[in-house]
């Protein structure tokens, strides 16, 4: 009983994620692709999404360094900055996807290896 309690979390919790607008029909097509002999499939894909997204925003940061810039960038300073603000929201809007989606899979690891939920509209 509880595993089924789990699973109806873990199918709510997804439910959110897409109205929340945090996940698209591409996360359908990556748990399309996870089967028995890869049953953590779309959880390593996340995995190694945010793993390669954290150290490229790192890379971004450190490229938005305005002490770098010559004087002739000064007149760009203020977009630059609007644009540093944009990247900041970024980051956060990432780490709160990350905080939703690890969520998520311990969801489905405690319940267990159950069928894929049915994607709205009964595709």
């Amino acid at each position: 009983m509880e595993c089924y309690n789990l699973q109806r979390q873990a199918a709510c919790l997804k439910r959110s994620l897409f109205d929340q607008g945090y996940l698209d029909e591409q996360f359908y097509q990556i748990e399309d692709l996870q089967d028995e002999a890869s049953p953590n499939f779309t959880e390593e894909v996340v995995s190694l999404f945010f793993k390669d997204s954290a150290r490229l925003m790192t890379n971004i940061e450190q490229a938005i360094d305005f002490n770098r810039w010559d004087a002739h960038m000064q007149q760009l300073k203020g977009s630059c900055s609007s644009c540093m603000r944009s990247f900041q929201k970024l980051k956060r809007e990432h780490g709160v996807l990350r905080q939703k989606l690890e969520s998520y899979f311990q969801l489905l690891r405690q319940a267990g290896p159950f069928e894929t939920a049915t994607r709205p509209g009964g595709a």
